[in-house]
């Protein structure tokens, strides 16, 4: 006999006890209860199935690995109750909520498995079901959405990775899929996390906007400013920006005011967390207090004047009221700077560290307020500042006059005693000085003081100053902005390197300190036996400046990989001033004809390092690896080998192929050993034999030419202009479009022989 739906409800009642009182009955109760509260239930029995997979995936007390497991067995009820016709509130709710717990379960799952597509078709349809209702559906659905895309941006994005040789203990994030995963691959999920954030933060900028919904928006994203440093930035601004009480305009019903009341805190508090918005929580507790306490509300102006003189009078008897000081005076005693300047009573504003604030956003901060800052006002505080000033100047002027006028009355009023003529003579007698006590200076005027010189540096302080510096100069790299390329000067040959101050000189002197600033100050001198001394200290030197050059170069090629594709003009120009440096020194070296050994060659091994840095990151149709190769002043049989290596991706074949084929017509120095590494292509890779094989028939059509196989190869030629090498960025326009001429219509530049 069936059970009737109370009966079964109490008997799920009595199963959820029991995994409240051990964890450990999880699973059986869990892969029990499926086929009850499946989406044929009766509703009761669906929302209780629903509420209690909610809890279940959210309880601490549930181990990780059983989370996993149980998660791959719940999705395809979770996607039948979302898929139903019939749709309840309560039903909704609790299944959004497990799967914003279960999604990054199933994303880690995924990683693992990456074959298993059956599985990720059924989170991706409750992930596709759950976005469409985020703007349709009722209040409570969308919260339960809001926090379901703040755990897929939270999973999209890139997290930090604690130790590489362990990832299941690590965050689940972006970071942790490989590049080729067939299913999650990173290029297509992360695109889609900033969208969804972008989406997330258009609640801050409408003009009619749910106070509810700002409030779940606000909590969410307290946790994406703490675990993703990336995205902080743009979601900080987002906030800053947003002004809560601006609907204070409209009229003020009870329930308007507690909804402004609810965002404000929400905002103070979001803000607060983040430990570095001291100012803005100030100014928006005060608008808050001007606006809704009723004691601090200014008097309004009484009906008649109180001192007698009504407006008429005071203009004809030029009777004038004391003004009232808006700022608070000066404490007694010494006024630092900082007081001199401080217009306000808060203890909190003056005590506030300012100096803990980076720069950029101490420069952000300002701007924004100085702009909406009234004249009237300014003008009000300069003035303040000025009086205050002021009345210091002529207080110690009078403490000055009072001081010398006390020392002018004491000498007037001197009236020496009478003494004997006897005492007098004793008391020169003993004032006069002995044979043994040294004879007094004589009084005269003070010379010019002078500062002594500071101690000589060591290696270690000299090595530790320099990494500083340039750890400085590399950190205002990401506050100045790249000058657009439409106003760029281009001064031709005559030009000066780094004259704009801009973010192109900056690097110009960055490259040229790696590259020039030690040059010749680490050639080592062949040591005879008497000079082994000598050789020594020559050695220390030779390694501090060593390391300091090392130092810069380490650096800058750090700031080039972090971002590639834009800075790939940057890794150019510096790969071509170490080409002229290391030319310049070795004419220098053979010039001189003296016993030091020739100068280190840093271009090789540096290209070599940029070029294998980039390699694993490229895409199918980049144009980077392309330009960076036609540009860089010089390439061997390594460059050629390394590019060739690329072929081993079938996705990327095509890169290798094109790539080699445009160094056959641009690069004739290389012509043959690309010319062979293409031929390779085509003889030993299966995959790359079609993409090869059309490029080779261009350039050794020999090779395919059966009627006469003597006839001699074509020669390729193409005029391409390359800028200078310390042009940086303009030459990107010429090598982009000589790129896409040449492999869009080969037969173009190619002449026969």
């Amino acid at each position: 006999m069936a059970l009737s739906v109370p009966d079964q409800l109490v008997q799920l009642d009595a199963a959820r006890q029991l995994v409240l009182a051990d964890s450990a009955l999880y699973p059986q109760i869990v892969q029990g209860i499926l086929p009850i509260v499946g989406a044929n239930a009766v509703l009761e029995l669906r929302r209780w199935g629903a509420e209690f997979l909610a809890e279940s995936f959210a309880s601490p007390t549930l181990a990780l690995q059983q989370k996993e497991r149980l998660s791959i067995g719940v999705l395809q009820t979770l996607r039948e109750l979302l898929e139903q016709p019939e749709q309840d509130i309560s039903v909704t709710k609790s299944v959004i909520q497990a799967a914003a717990s279960i999604y990054a379960l199933v994303f880690r799952y995924i990683i693992a498995n990456p074959h298993d597509s059956g599985t990720w078709d059924h989170m991706a349809a409750v992930k596709s079901n759950i976005f469409r209702r985020w703007d349709t559906a009722s209040g409570g659905i969308r919260v339960c959405c809001i926090k379901f895309v703040q755990r897929v941006v939270q999973v999209q994005t890139p997290g930090v990775i604690a130790d590489p040789r362990r990832p299941e203990q690590n965050e689940v994030s972006v970071a942790l899929v490989p590049r080729d995963h067939p299913l999650i691959p990173p290029s297509r999920l992360e695109p889609e996390a900033l969208g969804l954030l972008d989406r997330l933060l258009d609640v801050f900028h409408e003009e009619t906007s749910d106070a509810i919904l700002v409030n779940a928006t606000l909590n969410c994203l307290g946790t994406l400013i703490r675990t993703r440093p990336n995205a902080s930035s743009r979601i900080i601004n987002a906030i800053l920006s947003f002004n809560p009480l601006k609907r204070a305009n409209s009229p003020m019903t009870p329930k308007l005011k507690v909804q402004i009341k609810s965002m404000e805190k929400t905002t103070r508090t979001v803000l607060s967390n983040v430990q570095r918005r001291h100012q803005y929580n100030e100014r928006l507790a005060q608008a808050r207090l001007d606006m809704f306490d009723e004691g601090s509300k200014k008097r309004a102006l009484p009906s008649e004047p109180t001192d007698g003189l009504d407006n008429a009078k005071r203009m004809r008897l030029g009777a004038e009221l004391p003004e009232r000081s808006e700022f608070p005076p000066l404490p007694p005693g010494p006024i630092s700077h900082a007081q001199l300047f401080t217009l306000s009573d808060d203890r909190g504003l003056a005590s506030f560290d300012v100096t803990q604030l980076p720069f950029d956003l101490v420069v952000r901060i300002i701007l924004p307020v100085l702009h909406r800052v009234e004249q009237s006002t300014f003008d009000t505080a300069i003035n303040a500042v000025r009086s205050r000033y002021s009345g210091l100047q002529n207080a110690q002027a009078a403490q000055r006059q009072a001081t010398q006028q006390a020392l002018g009355d004491d000498d007037e009023d001197y009236e020496p005693d009478f003494e004997p003529a006897e005492e007098q003579v004793l008391d020169r007698t003993n004032n006069q000085p002995t044979e043994e006590s040294p004879p007094l200076p004589p009084d005269l005027a003070l010379g010019p003081f002078k500062l002594p010189q500071p101690p000589p540096l060591t290696v270690e302080e000299t090595q530790q100053i320099g990494k500083g510096t340039i750890s400085r100069v590399f950190s205002m790299m990401s506050v100045l902005d790249e000058s657009p390329a439409a106003k760029r000067q281009r001064p031709g040959l005559n030009r000066l390197a780094g004259s704009n101050y801009d973010r192109d000189a900056w690097m110009t002197v960055i490259t040229r300190l790696a590259t020039r600033a030690s040059a010749g100050l680490d050639d080592e001198e062949v040591t005879d036996e008497g000079n082994e001394e000598k050789s020594t200290d020559a050695l220390a030197k030779q390694k501090s400046t060593q390391n300091l050059s090392e130092g810069i170069r380490e650096t800058l090629w750090k700031f080039i990989i972090e971002d590639f594709r834009s800075r790939i003009s940057i890794a150019i120009s510096w790969l071509n001033e170490e080409w002229f440096n290391d030319r310049i020194q070795l004419q220098n070296h053979q010039a001189r004809n003296i016993k030091k050994r020739p100068p280190r060659q840093n271009y090789g091994r540096w290209m070599l390092k940029v070029l294998d840095s980039i390699l694993p990151f490229l895409d199918a149709k980049d144009k980077v690896l392309i330009r960076f190769l036609s540009e860089i002043p010089a390439m061997d049989k390594k460059v050629v080998d390394r590019v060739k290596g690329l072929a081993k991706d079938p996705d990327r074949v095509a890169l290798a192929a094109q790539a080699l084929y445009y160094l056959t017509i641009v690069r004739p120095p290389v012509r043959e050993i690309c010319a062979d590494a293409l031929e390779d292509l085509w003889r030993n890779h299966e995959d790359a034999k079609v993409a090869s094989g059309k490029l080779l028939r261009k350039v050794r059509p020999q090779l395919f030419d059966e009627e006469n196989p003597h006839r001699p190869p074509a020669i390729l030629a193409v005029n391409i202009k390359s800028p200078p090498p310390s042009e940086g960025n303009e030459g990107l326009p010429s090598a982009s479009a000589a790129v896409e001429g040449v492999l869009a219509n080969p037969n173009a530049v190619a002449a026969a022989g």
